[in-house]
């Protein structure tokens, strides 16, 4: 039996649902993944991938460790982030 879908909220703690996933490509040769920084609603993009931004800046990479640029996905539940849309246009 499967679970229900639950809400999945922002992480400013608003209380309003999340519509977007702040993150940046992390790769070390053998392994590439979206490092995730947080889930945000609209309202709350702006202050949350400044914050986002600045956590990256303090990311410290290991040799042969890659880091892209922090970006913004739409949100999807049940999909894989590899299949996340960009929204290049609220970076």
């Amino acid at each position: 039996m499967s679970m229900p879908p639950f809400p999945i909220l922002c992480y400013a703690g608003c209380g309003r649902p999340a519509a977007f996933k702040i993150g940046a490509v992390w790769a070390d040769g053998a392994t590439r993944e979206l490092k995730a920084y947080s889930l945000c609603c609209a309202a709350c993009l702006p202050a949350e991938l400044a914050s986002a931004r600045a956590r990256r800046e303090q990311c410290r990479q290991a040799p042969g460790e890659e880091l892209g640029p922090v970006c913004v996905f739409d949100l999807r539940p049940s999909t894989r982030d590899r299949d996340l849309v960009r929204r290049e246009d609220l970076e």
